[in-house]
């Protein structure tokens, strides 16, 4: 490339004055360029005194060609739907945006000015290329990333296969058969799972749309679109999706639910299907439980201090109720699942029932409930009660019923854990109440009550500190009082972004709790029919952290950042 061409400046020039070289070195590149004919790009790179991201951004300047931090740049799927992988891979680049009306790809290039690449994606795709500079290595990450599934050309093979039979608009069920047993078909649904169990996801959202499908994954508990796929396309997708998980193909007018095992390298997963039917067509939800890395220890899961005192010391009591309550997704199963591992010994009869059964865990009972027989949270409990047990675990306190069974179960010498959809643990009570759980009696059962969230925690090989601002640290002195550290620095985290977090800044999740022990002063407000308020108020003064302050102190440890506390838990 050359170094100055008809820009006024050079390379050299530009970094000098972007304050990222000095001056004496830049005369020295210059005296360089011309004793070995070499470009000052070139000498810049063999002799490493610039960083990639410096380096990138100068070129930009020079050239006067937008600079795009790719880590942060949303990857539009259409857009690299458009360009195939090996064309991706041979120049360096990565499709960013499309815009169809003025009929433009913006394309992220390793190198700016590689006009040979310009004019061939610009020949193949009958578009205008609006090139844009950015770090290579990102580019390089971004196509293994974002390429990896494979799908695009898979797509593009099944649909040249699928092309003769697009004048059939009547399908059969015999030709139906025919078409998902198909291998681009099958291979489609293969690296779907693939891509799943490598980037981690915990559910698949295969999602019809007007004109096209779209396919997202749930990593970290955030959603990510990664690719979109002809409409033309979506039946014989979501058919053989329900062949695998024993559905039936000709009912689409109802949901259904069905699973199977998928084995990726040495990992094997189990999935939980759904399906349910929308306006463009079925919606098909898959998530993925991995039947290996057994079952996270409680300060794993993020407990910790007076809160994992107070919960260990509830579980080792014979009787009594404790509750774990949170929304959907919060982790209410994993922190049971851990509870029950840490009692596990062959001196306990458990027995849990469930909906679904999510882990397996040797030497416990593990029930899955079955309406459509008769098995639900109720009829299983009573059940129960004649196979001799120390613990229960039922899954969710869904009506009156279970609740009463529950509060009976605990008063004959039972240890009962469960679950209940409520925003924090003061508000269970009155909840239970409401469900016609006699007070007295549910001041006398209930032990222990953990409420929770759960958040990204910060990618710990990209994790950068930067000051906090004051109405922050203000804020956080204010809700924390004399739980605030007092050796804080001013200093908080986040993830810069790179190639292992798949440029989120965040890797794996960690729970924030609410544990409320439920004190003699507690009970008597439940008897006494107090508000969850009343009882918050009472909790707070015996030493109750609230799931912000637990959320705040991980922020100050440097384990998540004050955007995921937000995020989850506001009041």
């Amino acid at each position: 490339m050359p170094a100055n061409g008809s820009s006024p400046k050079s390379l050299v020039d530009v970094l000098v004055l972007q304050n990222v070289l000095l001056a004496p070195a830049g005369e020295q590149i210059k005296m360089q360029e011309v004793q070995t004919g070499k470009s000052q790009e070139e000498l810049i790179k063999s002799q490493g005194v610039v960083k990639p991201e410096e380096l990138a951004r100068a070129m930009a300047t020079l050239y006067n060609i937008p600079f795009v931090d790719l880590a942060q740049l949303p990857i539009s799927p259409e857009a690299l739907a458009i360009v195939p992988n090996s064309v991706a891979t041979r120049f360096k680049i990565i499709p960013t945006s499309l815009d169809q009306q003025k009929g433009e790809l913006s394309v992220a290039l390793s190198n700016p000015l590689d006009i040979a690449a310009i004019e061939f994606l610009e020949q193949l795709t009958k578009l205008r290329v609006r090139p844009l500079a950015a770090i290579p290595s990102q580019v390089e990450q971004m196509i293994s990333e974002r390429y990896s599934v494979g799908l695009a050309q898979e797509v593009t093979e099944a649909i040249k296969e699928a092309e003769p039979n697009d004048a059939v608009n009547t399908v059969d069920l015999s030709q139906l058969d025919r078409v998902i047993r198909e291998a681009p078909i099958a291979k489609i649904v293969k690296e779907l799972l693939a891509f799943a169990v490598k980037g981690r996801a915990s559910d698949i959202h295969v999602e019809p749309e007007e004109k096209a499908t779209r396919v997202r994954y749930r990593i970290d508990g955030i959603l990510h679109e990664k690719f979109t796929m002809p409409k033309s396309f979506h039946d014989s997708l979501v058919s053989r999706i329900k062949i695998l998980s024993g559905m039936k193909i000709d009912e689409k007018r109802i949901p259904q639910d069905g699973r199977f095992n998928f084995k990726s390298g040495v990992e094997e997963v189990d999935l939980r299907v759904s399906s349910l039917p929308t306006v463009h067509g079925e919606k098909i939800v898959m998530r993925l439980l991995k039947k290996s890395g057994g079952v996270p220890k409680l300060p794993e899961l993020g407990l910790r201090g007076r809160a994992l005192k107070n919960l260990e010391d509830a579980i080792l009591r014979p009787h009594g109720i404790i509750i774990i309550c949170g929304p959907t997704g919060s982790g209410k199963t994993t922190t049971l699942y851990s509870v029950l591992s840490k009692i596990n010994t062959p001196k306990v009869n458990i027995v849990t029932l469930e909906d679904p059964v999510e882990y397996q865990i040797p030497g416990v009972n593990q029930v899955q409930v079955n309406p459509g027989a008769g098995l639900t949270f109720a009829s299983g409990l009573r059940s129960f009660l004649r196979q001799d047990p120390n613990v229960i675990m039922v899954g969710e306190i869904r009506d009156a019923e279970t609740a009463a069974l529950a509060v009976q179960a605990s008063l004959t010498g039972h240890l009962v854990f469960s679950t209940l959809h409520t925003n924090d643990a003061s508000g269970v009570l009155p909840r239970l109440l409401d469900m016609g759980i006699e007070p007295f009696l549910l001041g006398s059962t209930m032990t222990c009550i953990v409420a929770q969230r759960v958040v990204r925690r910060i990618h710990e090989d990209c994790k950068v500190e930067y000051p906090a601002e004051a109405g922050l640290v203000g804020e956080m002195k204010d809700l924390l009082g004399n739980l605030f550290p007092t050796n804080f620095s001013g200093k908080i985290y986040k993830g810069r972004g790179d190639a292992e977090c798949g440029g989120t800044g965040y890797m794996g999740r960690v729970g924030v709790f609410e544990v409320m022990p439920v004190s003699e002063k507690i009970a008597k407000m439940v008897v006494e029919r107090a508000s969850g308020a009343d009882i918050e108020k009472v909790a707070k003064e015996e030493g109750m952290i609230t799931m912000k302050q637990d959320g705040y102190l991980k922020v100050v440890e440097g384990a998540t950042t004050v955007e995921e506390i937000l995020r989850v838990a506001q009041e």
